[in-house]
């Protein structure tokens, strides 16, 4: 076993996951994927193999610490870009049901073939925007644990994202860096959108030691009719 595969496989059993060969295979076979869709795509910045299993992999996998995942049967991505956190997720616990959401048509391409050649199953991913998507009556306040991965202010995320939650289930925003300034300005939002904040959670990746934060918001009640409102408005126009 290689260094790379060696730091993530301790670093993981240390958090209480034990990889498969199976399992590790599979990431492996993420990692070549992904950079070799990545010459002809942008989907990463980062494609140093040790970069990707910490940064991408590593980063991804963290939200497990601070949630039980053996208690999430449906999981939904929003805005998932190359499949993070959703497929390293998935691969670590198969019992997962995963909607992915992506605007870009290419990255569900992308994300297609990366499932069928991991071989996993109940893996879907839908191109649209979410505020559409969250509309339809199959997705809406439907999933246990909905993610999303440094795609914007939590205040837009809460819209994008908490229309997806069912009533008790959760919302996971996963970012690079915290500012309680940003948890404040969302406060509207979360009232009208059913969320609280249950907790906020900090950490260092285990080699590069830059931060990570995640917010986990919980789901009060089911979505007021009125959102998310029409694609683009949450972006344009935040609640505040």
């Amino acid at each position: 076993m290689d260094k790379t595969m060696e730091w993530f496989t301790k670093r993981m059993e240390e958090s209480g996951i034990t990889l498969s060969d199976v399992q590790l295979e599979q990431f492996e076979v993420y990692y070549r994927i992904l950079v070799e869709w990545n010459e002809k795509m942008n989907l990463t910045g980062i494609t140093e193999r040790d970069a990707v299993y910490e940064k991408h992999f590593y980063d991804s996998l963290s939200l497990s610490f601070f949630t039980d995942m053996k208690q999430v049967h449906k999981l939904a991505d929003i805005g998932s870009g190359a499949g993070f956190p959703s497929i390293p997720l998935k691969i670590c616990f198969p019992q997962l049901q995963v909607l992915i959401v992506d605007s870009l048509n290419k990255r569900i391409q992308f994300l297609s073939h990366l499932t069928e050649q991991l071989g996993i199953q109940e893996v879907v991913c839908l191109h649209g925007r979410a505020e559409d998507i969250a509309l339809l009556p199959e997705h809406r306040d439907r999933y246990d644990l909905v993610t999303a991965r440094a795609v914007a202010r939590l205040n837009v995320l809460n819209e994008f994202c908490l229309p997806f939650v069912r009533k008790g289930g959760l919302f996971a925003a996963m970012k690079g860096s915290q500012s309680d300034e940003e948890v404040r300005e969302a406060s509207f939002s979360l009232r009208e959108l059913k969320g609280k904040l249950k907790s906020q959670h900090q950490l260092l990746l285990p080699n590069e030691q830059s931060e990570r934060h995640i917010v986990l918001i919980e789901k009060t009640d089911i979505t007021p009719r009125k959102y998310p409102r029409k694609a683009g408005t949450p972006l344009k126009q935040p609640l505040i």
